[in-house]
C-alpha cells in the first residue's frame, strides 16, 4: 500500500496541516510514508478535467434530483467553482493511479491527523474495495447518529451506515482519509464517466459504489483547520 496526502503546492494552511499529519504518523509509528501529491490548482481545474473527458454534473446553487441515481444533489458552498472542481480532480487522479498502477493507496486530505496507528494489512483483507478510516466528528452530517450506529456494530470494518434520507448522497465521514482498492478506484472511476463529476464525498456515496465500508477504530480526524473549498 503507497500513502499519498493531497497538499496545496506553498499555501499556508495546506503545508502546515501536512506537516502535522506527517508528525502524527510518525508518532503513531505507522509503517508507512506519506508521500506529498500536488493538489490540482483551481486556474488548471478546467482543462485538467476536459482533457479527461470529464464534465461537471453538480449544481452550483440550490437541489437538483439526479435523474439516473434518484438521488437529490444539494450544492455546496463554494466562492470559486474551479477550487471546488479541483479539489475532486485531485481525487480522481489519485483513484486514476490507484487503478492504473493496480494497487492500493491509501488518500489523505491535508487536514487529516492521526490518532491511532494504522493496521492497514488487516483493512486491506476486508471485503470492501474502500474504507474509511476516519472519525465523524466534524467531518460528516450527522456525525453523532454516524458515530452511534458504527460504534453499535460488532464488526471491525462494517458498511457505510445509513444516517438520511435514501435519496441523500451518504458515503465515508468525509474524504479526509479512506483506503481505496484498485476494485473501488474502478468502480469511481467508472461511476464520473457515468453520471459526471461531483464532488469527491457526494459521488463516493453507497447509492453508487458498492463494497464501501468504515472501520469502527477511528485512525485518524480533521485537525479544523480553515477550508480551502469553501472561500
Amino acid at each position: 500500500m503507497q500513502a499519498y496526502a493531497i497538499v496545496i503546492k506553498d499555501h499556508e494552511v495546506s503545508e502546515t496541516g501536512y506537516n502535522n499529519l506527517k508528525v502524527s504518523s510518525e508518532k503513531f509509528k505507522n509503517s508507512f510514508k506519506i508521500r506529498k501529491f500536488d493538489a490540482v490548482l483551481p486556474k488548471m481545474a478546467r482543462t485538467i478535467m476536459s482533457g479527461n473527458g470529464l464534465k461537471w454534473k453538480y449544481p452550483w446553487e440550490g437541489k437538483e434530483t439526479d435523474l439516473k441515481t434518484g438521488l437529490i444533489k444539494s450544492a455546496y458552498q463554494t466562492a470559486n467553482k474551479n477550487t471546488r472542481i479541483a479539489c475532486a480532480l485531485s481525487h480522481w487522479l489519485l483513484w486514476h493511479k490507484c487503478f492504473t498502477e493496480d494497487t492500493p493507496l491509501l488518500i489523505l486530505e491535508h487536514d487529516a491527523l492521526f490518532i491511532e496507528k494504522l493496521e492497514h494489512s488487516v483493512i486491506l483483507k476486508s471485503k470492501f474495495d474502500i474504507i474509511g478510516i476516519n472519525s465523524p466528528a466534524a467531518a460528516t452530517r450527522k456525525a453523532h447518529e454516524f458515530h452511534d450506529k458504527v460504534q453499535a456494530s460488532r464488526s471491525l470494518i462494517q458498511p457505510v451506515p445509513t444516517v438520511d434520507e435514501f435519496n441523500v448522497p451518504q458515503g465515508l465521514a468525509g474524504n479526509s482519509a479512506y483506503i481505496i482498492k484498485p476494485a473501488g478506484a474502478k468502480s469511481i472511476l467508472d461511476a464520473a464517466r457515468e453520471h459526471g463529476l461531483w464532488p469527491n464525498d457526494a459521488l463516493m456515496c453507497k447509492q453508487i459504489i458498492s463494497n464501501l465500508g468504515v472501520t469502527k477504530t477511528y485512525y485518524t480526524r480533521v485537525q479544523g483547520l480553515p477550508s480551502t473549498t469553501v472561500s
